[in-house]
């Protein structure tokens, strides 16, 4: 019996890979824990997925990064996928999704996130695709995760085309927007998620579209209005709505001022037992 240099006077690392095996009759047989990741397919086939040290933390949630590439090669208009977990930012930790494609059209965005999204949830979708022309190999012909470049910050390609903002308050939010998502320009129905966003940076999005502002935008409000056009139309209505509750109390704090002392408090007094 052979054993490899790794585990020799290491019992504890031993006995982590080399595991009792349930199927065999012969005692102390054993079974060696790969670390692949694999699924049984309804032909009966094994289909291999990944390796679990390729799994990830991100936002919270464990993510086995084969999993995202399983799905992703189903694709029929890609021909080689890879899925890393990036951090280009500090505390900014992201899926990026390199693809190569089988030919022209290439697939947009868009397109990639519905098809994962009918397979895996929102938090396994990346935040990010880049398109190449071959994967980056190790001399053994793995894909080199370490070569894999990161993503140039230019507007994805979308569903719709890019149009530019018309207003102040559509420009203030497509800056904002581009800054937070780490693109070079976003268009006024680009949608936030699309793009690449998810909750957390949804909500320091809606944190500085507060303080830029000053008006208290609803989180909810951008994931009902997704764009920089719906957006700004939701500013532009809760900025009247509070115009509009300023002048009423304007105009009632004036209607006091007329009265005396004791109308005031008779009126108090009729409010309380109302």
């Amino acid at each position: 019996v052979g054993l490899a240099r790794g585990y020799l006077n290491r019992p504890d690392l031993t006995a982590e890979r080399f595991i009792p095996d349930p199927f065999s009759g012969v005692p102390g047989a054993r079974l060696y824990r790969t670390g692949d990741l694999v699924r049984f397919r309804p032909d009966g086939n094994i289909e291999f997925l990944g390796r679990i040290d390729h799994q990830v933390k991100v936002r919270g949630f464990r993510i086995e990064l084969g999993e995202i590439e399983a799905v992703l090669e189903g694709h029929p208009a890609l021909r080689e996928v890879a899925v890393i977990a990036r951090e280009d930012s500090p505390g900014d930790k992201r899926l990026v999704a390199y693809v190569v494609p089988k030919g022209e059209p290439a697939p947009t965005v868009s397109e990639l996130r519905s098809f994962l999204r009918r397979t895996l949830p929102d938090y396994m979708v990346p935040a990010a695709f880049v398109f190449l022309e071959t994967l980056p190999l190790t001399p053994s012909g793995k894909v080199d995760r370490r070569a894999l470049p990161a993503p140039d910050g230019l507007r994805p390609t979308l569903q719709r085309e890019y149009v530019p903002p018309r207003t102040p308050v559509e420009q203030e939010l497509a800056a904002l927007c581009a800054e937070l998502l780490g693109v070079e320009r976003v268009g006024i129905y680009d949608n936030f998620f699309e793009l690449g966003g998810h909750s957390l940076l949804a909500t320091q999005f809606i944190s500085r579209v507060r303080e830029t502002f000053d008006v208290e935008v609803p989180l909810r409000a951008l994931f009902e209005h997704p764009t920089v056009a719906e957006l700004a139309e939701e500013i532009e209505a809760l900025r009247q709505t509070e115009e509009a509750d300023v002048a009423k109390i304007a105009e009632l704090l004036e209607k006091i001022q007329d009265l005396s002392q004791d109308d005031v408090l008779a009126l108090l007094r009729e409010k309380q037992v109302m």
